[in-house]
């Protein structure tokens, strides 16, 4: 089998394995107790926050755990303006966003009388000049993504920073897809809250953290006093020491690790010049993913027979899988009645593909096609 699929998931790495298998082992202590099995988790778990906020040139205090990506929007997007909505009730996000943005600013729309402005892509991307202009006076939280999920857009996040430091409202960025593969330093940025999942980065999943220069939020969860009482439950101790250490590992080697991805992406494309095809994506995407589409060819028939022949790779985002509904990321770009929405694949890489899986892909692939 080959597993073109590391956007929506990635498997672990081996040293992620044995500091979860050591930490099963010696440290089951709960962190919020005070004798000595607790003193050594407390003191694991704050060795941890400490290695997250090194990769992130930030403080330690800075950084929150979560069960990933999704619950790290919906702290941010509902306990932020639920907590300033007296300064505002205006949401600005952008048509390209996971569902665990708009769904929870929906939410806000529909139970609190929020209003939001969703910023469509024009030429093919989001302009910090769109951002700019749907900025109003109650405006409380701007909220976009890094990079995008389905196609490895980047979005203009550092012109969005800068523009956002003369007005109040706070900048949420959804860097699920970018954490672990660039530098992202959310200080250098002007973010305020940064959202990240470790299964993204080869962590396990179920575990998450969320970057605030501030605490100015009102917790979702009640129940103690965890997470500076931001965030109750007993910490995910063995989980939080994986994500950790992955992330430690992704810092360590991102250079690396981005130039062969890179590799990887040229050979792909490089392999499918005599084909027609296009891809979905502006100039500036990050190459671990490949949104790409041969015309006429139905992606979720091309889907089974990759499958069938061995290789996993997707039609778009991995949380709305088994659905009907076409992707609304492409749809933002191309219009409802594109046929890339019914052509296109996602093929996304981790530093531990291999250029002879890429060969091998296209092979198989040359053969449905053909």
């Amino acid at each position: 089998m080959i597993y073109f699929d590391n956007a929506a998931t990635t498997p672990l790495l081996p040293e992620v394995i044995d500091k979860m298998s050591e930490t099963m082992k010696t440290t089951f202590g709960n962190p919020s107790s005070l004798h000595t099995h607790g003193r050594m988790a407390s003191k694991l778990l704050r060795e941890s926050r400490e290695q997250i906020a090194q990769s992130l040139q930030t403080l330690p205090n800075r950084i929150f755990f979560t069960s990933g990506g999704s619950e790290s929007n919906n702290t941010v997007i509902k306990g932020y303006c639920l907590k300033h909505q007296a300064d505002g009730k205006h949401i600005i996000t952008t048509a390209l966003e996971h569902h665990a943005v708009l769904e929870p600013i929906e939410y806000l729309v529909e139970r609190f009388g929020f209003e939001v402005t969703i910023v469509q892509p024009r030429d093919g991307r989001i302009q910090a000049s769109d951002i700019k202009a749907a900025l109003r006076p109650d405006t409380i939280l701007v909220s976009t993504m890094f990079a995008n999920n389905e196609t490895g857009d980047l979005l203009p996040i550092k012109e969005i920073g800068e523009l956002l430091k003369d007005h109040p409202a706070a900048f949420h960025v959804d860097a699920v897809q970018a954490i672990g593969k660039v530098p992202v330093y959310p200080e250098e940025l002007g973010i305020d809250f940064l959202s990240a999942s470790a299964h993204k980065f080869h962590g396990p999943k179920g575990v998450g953290f969320l970057y605030a220069a501030v605490p100015d939020f009102d917790n979702l969860i009640h129940g103690g006093d965890q997470e500076n009482k931001m965030r109750a439950s007993t910490e995910n101790l063995i989980s939080i020491v994986g994500m950790a250490t992955a992330l430690q590992q992704a810092t360590l080697h991102q250079e690396e690790n981005f130039q062969q991805v890179q590799k990887l992406g040229q050979e792909l494309v490089n392999g499918l010049a005599d084909y027609d095809f296009y891809v979905n994506a502006n100039d500036d995407h990050l190459p671990f993913v490949w949104n790409l589409g041969f015309p006429g060819v139905q992606n979720d028939v091309l889907l089974m027979r990759l499958d069938l022949a061995g290789i996993s790779v997707s039609t778009g985002s991995a949380c709305t899988a088994g659905t009907v509904q076409p992707s609304h990321v492409l749809e933002a770009l191309y219009g409802k009645d594109s046929s890339r929405l019914k052509e296109s694949l996602r093929i996304s890489f981790s530093e531990l593909n291999t250029v002879e899986e890429v060969r091998d892909f296209l092979s198989k692939l040359k053969e449905i096609l053909s």
